[in-house]
């Protein structure tokens, strides 16, 4: 089982770890590696309120030993439209657990329940099959392409926007 919980100061070795995972800076639009000082100023700041800074992350643990495996993210909150984008990252090691499915539907039930949002919605780069089948697997629809929008280190890609109602 998983569940999400606020970011915590003790987080510290686990999101550098996260962030500095080369293999995921192409669906994080990561350009450098993060430093342990850029991230405990990150982590000061962390508890901003949602509808003030517009974002929020959260830490996907397990149930069953308390370890943090991944976040998922609400950005761009736009609060006329009720919408955010979201976001989601596992530890490689953790992978293919089900942990990503279970945090969607949590985040889904708090974006629905507490922040009242109507939509959120993800933009996925066309060959991450993994992140398609799992937005699908969540509720999420595919409602369009759009054309060389993502820049990547063998040139542009085509990027699958997914919306889930509320």
């Amino acid at each position: 089982m998983t569940c999400l919980r606020a970011l915590e100061p003790d987080d510290l070795d686990f999101l550098y770890e996260l962030e500095n995972d080369r293999d995921i800076w192409g669906v994080s639009d990561t350009l450098a590696p993060v430093s342990r000082h850029a991230l405990r100023e990150y982590l000061a700041h962390a508890s901003a309120d949602f509808y003030v800074v517009r974002q929020l992350r959260q830490v996907v643990n397990t149930e069953i030993n308390g370890l943090p495996v991944g976040v998922v993210d609400l950005f761009d909150y736009d609060p006329l439209h009720q919408r955010a984008g979201v976001g989601i990252t596992i530890l490689a090691s953790e992978r293919r657990r089900g942990y990503a499915q279970q945090a969607l539907e949590l985040l889904k039930k708090h974006a629905r329940e507490v922040l009242r949002l109507h939509q959120i919605y993800a933009t996925v780069e066309h060959t991450n099959g993994a992140s398609m089948r799992l937005f699908q697997a969540a509720g999420f629809r595919q409602v369009g392409t759009r054309q060389e929008w993502l820049r990547t280190p063998g040139g542009w890609a085509d990027a699958v926007e997914w919306q889930c109602l509320l």
